[in-house]
């Protein structure tokens, strides 16, 4: 338990690593909101029974998000942390991307984590404490990925985003990071890939072909692997860290890896 409990505001919680952060601040004792487009009955009685708040809502939605921030917050008195994690992909080129396509993921990606940055650090200024917030970026942050443009555009922009909040505001005592994830088993993203009929372990092997480390394991990173990072930088260990990248890929952002044995 921590000594004092903290508020921790977290989107794109219905599941894989929302839903893994949200269930690890929780065991810590904290206050946690965790919002999504939807939940499923499982996974909303997991987190209602761990005591997480459950908000329905698009994070696209500037003024919908902004007030569940605020809701968050009025409810506690206090705001410590915000951890950006909605997200949505797209794998297509360049000339097939619609107009429509091109806002979906870079509203979804960018603008609700810009907005919801704003709305939370119009609180933790106010607090002597400061606050921390994480963006959940990708591997696909910090370098080019030739199947799909928009999302790694969408990606890097957000370690931008990071980078340049986190300049703008350690005057504030506010702490900015991101993290870049892998292939990550249990997420929308990732399922979609086991949707096709194809064997499953084939599908795993081809997403982690790329990562050195998790190809040695024979196995993708876990939620619970990410939320463990998620909850460091958020925690007074880190308090010196900020606008940092922090890549849990696998190795797979190194470079080019080894063949295959």
């Amino acid at each position: 338990m921590t000594s004092s409990p903290r508020t921790v505001v977290i989107t794109g919680g219905g599941g894989g690593i929302g839903c893994a952060t949200a269930l690890r601040f929780a065991a810590s004792g904290d206050r946690v909101f965790v919002c999504d487009l939807r939940f499923t009955d499982d996974v909303h009685a997991e987190l209602t029974d761990a005591g997480v708040h459950c908000g329905t809502l698009d994070v696209t939605d500037v003024t919908a998000l902004t007030e569940f921030v605020n809701h968050a917050r009025n409810t506690t008195g206090c705001l410590d942390v915000l951890v950006n994690n909605a997200g949505v992909g797209l794998v297509k080129q360049a000339p097939d991307v619609s107009e429509r396509e091109w806002d979906t993921v870079l509203d979804t990606n960018l603008k609700a984590a810009f907005f919801g940055c704003g709305a939370a650090i119009r609180h933790m200024q106010t607090q002597e404490r400061g606050g921390a917030i994480v963006n959940l970026a990708s591997n696909a942050g910090l370098m080019p990925r030739s199947h799909d443009p928009v999302y790694s555009i969408s990606k890097q922009a957000l370690v931008g985003l990071t980078k340049s909040l986190a300049l703008c505001h350690s005057k504030d005592r506010i702490r900015v990071n991101c993290i870049c994830p892998g292939p990550v088993s249990g997420t929308q993203l990732i399922q979609e890939n086991f949707e096709t009929g194809a064997d499953p372990d084939a599908v795993v092997r081809q997403l982690i072909s790329a990562s050195p480390l998790a190809r040695s394991w024979g196995r993708m990173m876990t939620p619970q692997e990410i939320a463990a990072s998620v909850y460091f930088l958020c925690s007074e260990e880190a308090c010196m860290v900020t606008g940092t990248a922090i890549a849990i890929d696998g190795g797979k952002s190194l470079g080019v890896p080894p063949a295959a044995d």
